[in-house]
Order: C-alpha cells, then sequence, then structure tokens
C-alpha cells in the first residue's frame, strides 16, 4: 500500500514563503503523475501543480511564477517551492500520486495572514 506523507505547512505572513514536502513509501518512479492539489473552506479541491515521470510541470494560472514543483527521485520526495503567498492561497494543501490507481496524502494545512 502506497504511502503520502506530506509535510512542511504552517503560518506564513504574505508575501512570504513556504516549502512542501511529500514523502512517498516506494519509489516515485512508479507514478505517471504526482502533483499537489489543495481545498480551502467551502471550496473544491483544486490543482495547484504537477510533475511528470519525465519532470515536465503544469501549474494553475493562479500559481504561476511564484509556485515551483520538483523532485528528487532519490529520496522518492516531490516538493513544492511556495514564493510571494498571498491570503487566497491558504488551503489544506494534498499530495497526489498516480499509476494506474490514484494514492492521496493526508493534508497539510497553509494559512497566509499577517
Amino acid at each position: 500500500q502506497v504511502q503520502l506523507v506530506e509535510s512542511g505547512g504552517g503560518l506564513v505572513q504574505p508575501g512570504g514563503s513556504l516549502r512542501l514536502s511529500c514523502a512517498a513509501s516506494g519509489s516515485i518512479l512508479s507514478f505517471n503523475i504526482m502533483g499537489w492539489y489543495r481545498q480551502a473552506p467551502g471550496r473544491q479541491r483544486e490543482m495547484v501543480a504537477i510533475i511528470t515521470r519525465s519532470s515536465t510541470t503544469n501549474y494553475a494560472d493562479s500559481v504561476k511564477g511564484r509556485f515551483t514543483i520538483s523532485r528528487d527521485n532519490a529520496k522518492n520526495t516531490v516538493y513544492l517551492q511556495m514564493n510571494s503567498l498571498k491570503p487566497e492561497d491558504t488551503a489544506v494543501y494534498y499530495c497526489k500520486a498516480v499509476t494506474f490507481l490514484v494514492y492521496w496524502g493526508q493534508g497539510t494545512q497553509v494559512t497566509v495572514s499577517s
């Protein structure tokens, strides 16, 4: 059973930065796609950034130029570097991994507030 464990969330002031980590229990090379999604209160879960096995990336328009997704295959970890954070980035951030099945982590809270 694949496990994804997110970490790195917290409280940050507007304009600040955070780096989220998603550690997988097995090799992330087994996944076709990994990504970060977020869900704010009262809203649907939305894609933030995805990265393929070949490291092709895609971002939501709202985070382009501010967030960067990356992967470290040796550490079986995917990262989300978040810069210039805004209050509207406040949400629970989830890691997702896709093979022929879909796996989700438990989520990590990111709060952007002064």
